[in-house]
């Protein structure tokens, strides 16, 4: 896990709320908090969509949404002249995205042994902050996994220009 200060709040939001750079992730919980406190949950409703549907979305054999389809509203509860209180999103690789990340790192984890491989994100105080993880439903001690995907977070950040600080 490696704990970042994203130290040019005003780029990153944009980042985030106004471009694709995050919509390939799915998004398993959003909490806006201003002048009230929005919760998200990124879970599909069992039932809303039908299977037509579902197909037709890409979201088959999904969980949850991808951020792409949330994306606008959590820029509808953030945007104003005040900035929010705070905020904390939690992003998730796709069962499709955790596969190829896997087979890339050459890792001898498999899908099945994974809960999710995380970046959140949360603004509390004025300090933007990421943080990366990855839950295992097995037990291991082993942690390339966890050295990997911070690795490859540095690298989604630097082809993106958003700065940060590593925190201590």
């Amino acid at each position: 896990m490696i704990a970042l200060e994203l130290t040019n709040v005003k780029d990153f939001m944009n980042t985030l709320l106004k471009s694709d750079t995050f919509d390939h992730f799915l998004l398993q919980e959003a909490v806006i908090t201003g002048a009230a406190s929005y919760v998200i949950d990124g879970h599909i409703t069992t039932g809303f969509y039908s299977e037509e549907e579902m197909e037709e979305q890409g979201l088959t054999g999904l969980s949850m949404l991808p951020f792409s389809q949330l994306r606008g509203i959590c820029f509808d509860l953030i945007k104003g002249k005040k900035a929010p209180a705070s905020f904390r999103f939690v992003f998730l690789l796709s069962p499709d995205n955790l596969a190829k990340t896997l087979i890339s790192l050459q890792s001898s984890y498999t899908p099945n042994d994974l809960s999710g491989v995380f970046i959140n994100i949360k603004y509390q105080n004025q300090l933007l902050t990421l943080t990366t993880g990855v839950s295992y439903r097995i037990f291991s001690t082993d942690k390339t996994l966890d050295h990997a995907w911070d690795q490859l977070v540095l690298r989604f950040l630097d082809q993106r220009d958003i700065r940060y600080e590593e925190l201590g």
